[in-house]
């Protein structure tokens, strides 16, 4: 377990969801905490159970309750705090899009769904993955409760438009991803495009959701998070990916993540030597 206050606490686990794909999960309690705007390469799927949760989702802000289902899809910036003083409480699953057996990305147009079965199926389904007593019924369920989310959420995705802002803004993220360790200033990357720095940064936000050295930021971490799962070190891993030190990965690890660095990559490590074991 994580502790990170006296009264705010974060666990984070890592299961085979079978055929060997991983699955993460997470249960939490937040009461101060607020994830920076980031975003994730799999769905996330949650479930309060206790307080309210606010979410800033596509321009928009959401509350969510006990009982409410949380679907963020991949890629989209997100933030989440609590709404009050006594903080809130979820469990959430974080799929990989192709465990929900479709063949394209399922799209959900709302965030919050007030679903009170499937809200317990995803209760049930996670308590049992983390116990994983019974391998085949833990993945037999995750798999059903998948299905029917999709079934009774998913909607047609919206047609796509693109702007000259998203050339702007995926040109700038090639140019930040592919050198993270020795990122470009924005005066380079804007004279490449032809912008200047006012322009880039007003095209990026607007697109994006966040400044280029906050997607840089959580962009780092998620590499980091590739990383912690092989098995490297947190300092190892902060300065693979262009982090100052351990402590400036920690601190934005834990923004995006919910949890250290450490946690997280022990929570792998763990689960895989338990597997190991067995």
């Amino acid at each position: 377990m994580v502790t990170v206050t006296a009264v705010e606490q974060a666990v984070w686990t890592r299961v085979d969801a079978g055929n060997g794909v991983p699955l993460d999960m997470m249960t939490a309690r937040f009461v101060h905490h607020r994830f920076a705007p980031h975003t994730h390469e799999e769905y996330s799927i949650g479930v309060c159970f206790e307080g309210v949760e606010v979410i800033d989702y596509r321009g928009t802000r959401h509350h969510a309750g006990p009982g409410s289902v949380v679907v963020v899809e991949p890629n989209e910036v997100h933030t989440g705090s609590a709404a009050g003083p006594t903080g809130f409480a979820y469990r959430v699953l974080y799929p990989l899009w192709s465990m929900l057996s479709v063949d394209d990305p399922p799209h959900f147009r709302d965030l919050v769904f007030d679903d009170p079965e499937l809200a317990a199926d995803a209760t049930r389904t996670h308590l049992l993955l983390s116990q994983w007593r019974d391998p085949l019924e833990a993945e037999s369920r995750l798999q059903w409760l998948l299905a029917k989310l999709v079934h009774r959420h998913a909607v047609n995705p919206p047609r796509l438009v693109r702007t000259a802002g998203d050339a702007v803004a995926r040109a700038a993220m090639d140019r930040l991803a592919g050198n993270i360790l020795n990122p470009p200033s924005l005066q380079q990357i804007a004279a490449d495009l032809g912008l200047s720095r006012f322009q880039l940064l007003r095209a990026f936000r607007e697109t994006i959701g966040m400044p280029p050295y906050a997607w840089l930021s959580q962009y780092r971490v998620g590499r980091a998070r590739l990383l912690l799962a092989d098995g490297y070190r947190p300092a190892q891993a902060a300065t693979m990916t262009g982090f100052a030190d351990q402590a400036h990965l920690t601190r934005w690890f834990r923004r995006v993540v919910g949890v250290t660095p450490g946690a997280f990559r022990n929570s792998v490590q763990d689960r895989r030597l338990s597997r190991l074991r067995s």
